[in-house]
């Protein structure tokens, strides 16, 4: 099969700077660029990194999702042109033969009877029957056609350049599991009471395997204010990460959705954990400060809850599936493979590669 490369590189240099000028962290104040200066008073790039990182990089984020929606839009104009040529049509000839032309004929009169009982109107089905046929017609003729421009985009080889903004995370007292050399890095910040967050975790195991042996995983906690239990079932897995089963007990919190402290407790006990150690180390909040730092963090970052993944540094905003996980996932290992991205995922997050905790 033939394949068409197309490499993409950033139309827009501002996004590549912002990330440039945020990594010259370890600058002294003589060396750092001045963003901004005020009744003479110069405001420099790390002083506003420090005191506004969640602004920065949730407009980092904005933009990068603006400036990747542009580059796929021209992407899609591109190969459906390259398709047209190919096939002696124009583009909306190409459209009309693979597109409109496949879509179902319109629907019963049963199925649009059904459609506009779920409608709010109180107009009569006979003077909105056309508007519901319409609707249908034009939801049809949009599925279809983000299938065919996915069949070109399957066929096609794409390499996305454009810079993505990477949040500078701390890696410190961080869990991970996977290949200690890893090129790409998912981590979580979650909330072991959080529903959505329990969720999610087929996904992920669904993504640790199909990619067992190129990236690993990495939890750190952001318990929120409205699950009483997060904050202490956060403090228990890191109390049996002291004796060698964080991933044990992390992933049999998840399992069974208890985070009370007798569950918590109970948990040790099955894990064949030093109970008394255990219940020492949970009693006495030996890990409260942990906890409290990986949660501050994701508040002085702007998380809006949980889960929050980011991939390499990369967060992944909107509804968390597979199929966008995968597709981060799959960028990221092609950048690595590159050189375009530092082969230590934790380094492009800003931070050393972490002890592993099992």
């Amino acid at each position: 099969m033939r394949h068409t490369v197309i490499i993409l590189t950033g139309i827009l240099g501002g996004a590549a700077f912002l990330l440039a000028a945020a990594s010259d962290g370890g600058k002294n104040s003589e060396n750092e660029p001045v963003w901004v200066e005020v009744n003479g008073t110069k405001i420099t790039a790390a002083e506003l990194e420090a005191n506004h990182a969640a602004e920065l990089f949730q407009a980092r984020t904005n933009y990068y999702e603006a400036e990747r929606k542009v580059i796929q839009d021209a992407v899609d104009q591109y190969l459906l042109q390259q398709q047209a040529d190919k096939e002696g049509l124009t583009v909306a000839q190409l459209l009309e033969r693979h597109v409109n032309a496949v879509i179902p004929k319109d629907p019963s009169e049963e199925s649009l009877h059904v459609y506009y009982e779920g409608v709010d109107t109180t107009e009569p089905y006979e003077a909105v029957r056309g508007k519901i046929v319409d609707a249908l017609r034009q939801r049809r003729l949009a599925k279809a056609k983000t299938a065919y421009l996915q069949s070109l985009r399957n066929q096609a080889q794409i390499v996305m350049r454009l810079p993505p903004p990477r949040a500078k995370v701390s890696m410190k007292d961080v869990a991970v599991r996977g290949p200690a050399n890893a090129r790409v890095t998912v981590l979580e910040f979650a909330d072991y009471q959080c529903p959505v967050c329990q969720q999610v975790q087929p996904t992920l195991a669904k993504l640790e395997t199909e990619f067992k042996d190129k990236i690993d995983f990495a939890y750190k906690d952001y318990p929120l204010n409205i699950h009483p239990d997060a904050e202490k079932a956060a403090e228990a897995a890191h109390c049996a990460g002291a004796q060698g089963k964080y991933w044990e007990y992390h992933d049999l919190m998840l399992a069974t959705k208890e985070t009370g402290l007798g569950a918590l407790k109970n948990y040790a006990d099955e894990l064949k954990l030093d109970k008394a150690a255990f219940a020492a180390c949970l009693d006495k909040g030996q890990m409260t400060e942990i906890v409290k730092e990986q949660n501050n963090e994701a508040v002085s970052l702007g998380f809006p809850g949980t889960p929050t993944i980011l991939v390499n540094g990369r967060y992944v905003s909107g509804n968390i599936t597979y199929d966008k996980l995968r597709a981060v996932v799959i960028e990221e290992l092609s950048a690595t493979e590159e050189a375009a991205v530092p082969s230590n995922p934790a380094s492009a997050q800003g931070a050393q590669k972490p002890s592993r905790l099992h």
